[in-house]
């Protein structure tokens, strides 16, 4: 196994975080089930000296404030740019300005395969609050990794957006996903 010990600062140019949001009620059909991408973020992932990959540390920044809309499936007509812009800008009005969210871990919990599988346990502070949150992370080749989480909105005190006098709506649970590469970190995995 080689070593991996260090220090890896991660950055939009080693991967994306994305955010996909559903819908629910009666005209659901008339929106979009999102993808966004948070296109400024960084990361940083500590092995220790021991190189025991129990004991990594990972912390993240995200600037929610530079969502960009990537895809809008569904609906009843594809997103425009106007749509786009319009989605952006409420998504601001709902997260404020500037939006930003931070993840520290706690401990990473390898699995039975721990070349392959793994979790990753911290905590989510987003909108003045701070909730735990479990990454499920996989190592799809040396280096490359992804991972996914379910974070509910009102967990953090924000409400999920609503229109149509409250018949369309978001659901409440979004999902987060990333898959970035860390260079150098060429075997062990999670």
């Amino acid at each position: 196994m080689a070593d991996i010990r260090g220090t890896y600062e991660l950055g939009p140019g080693d991967g994306r975080v994305l955010v996909k949001t559903g819908r629910e009620g009666l005209p659901a059909r008339a929106g979009h089930d999102l993808t966004m991408e948070i296109t400024q973020w960084s990361a940083r992932v500590t092995v220790p000296g021991t190189g025991d990959l129990a004991a990594v540390t990972v912390t993240a920044e995200l600037d929610l404030g530079s969502l960009a809309v990537r895809e809008g499936s569904g609906g009843a007509k594809p997103l425009s740019d106007r749509d786009r812009r319009d989605i952006k800008a409420q998504a601001r009005k709902i997260l404020g300005d500037p939006a930003q969210a931070a993840f520290a871990s706690q401990k990473v919990v390898p699995s039975a395969d721990a070349a392959s599988n793994g979790a990753i346990e911290g905590t989510l502070t987003m909108h003045g609050t701070t909730q735990p949150l479990r990454l499920q992370v996989t190592n799809l080749t040396a280096g490359r990794f992804r991972g996914a989480a379910t974070v509910r909105q009102t967990a953090f005190g924000i409400t999920p957006y609503s229109g149509f006098f409250g018949t369309l709506k978001l659901k409440d649970e979004v999902a987060i996903e990333f898959e970035v590469t860390i260079n150098d970190f060429a075997a062990g995995g999670m």
